[in-house]
């Protein structure tokens, strides 16, 4: 169950940096781009996931999950799912509505990263 778990987190990982990469790409002429509803949906669904198969007890040896950061991440990556979801068909988005896709998908990489 190791390798489903480390693959899972992979796919995490490319979801985030279709969102991340996204935003980098399109900050002269911000717009969405249709990669990131895909790096969005992939955030959720594997980040379920992952909460799912370490709260079931299937990957050994993991320390056990501070909630409060989960649900903190969660909320974002609802936000950004959102805006994304509310934007992709849009041809005029505002710019504002693009910095917070990256800025919020950014925060969740730092709440990721530095929150213990």
């Amino acid at each position: 169950m190791e390798i489903v778990y480390n693959l899972v987190v992979v796919l995490h990982l490319v979801g985030m940096a279709i969102i991340v990469g996204g935003y980098i790409a399109v900050l002269r002429a911000p717009k969405i781009l249709p990669g990131m509803w895909h790096g969005a949906l992939t955030q959720l669904v594997t980040g379920l996931a992952l909460v799912g198969m370490r709260e079931s007890g299937a990957v050994d040896g993991e320390e056990p999950l501070n909630h409060a950061k989960i649900g903190v991440k969660l909320v974002v990556a609802l936000v950004v799912a959102v805006l994304v979801f509310r934007g992709r068909k849009r041809t005029d988005v505002p710019a504002g509505t693009v910095h917070a896709i990256g800025g919020l998908a950014l925060l969740n990489v730092l709440v990721a990263a530095v929150w213990e």
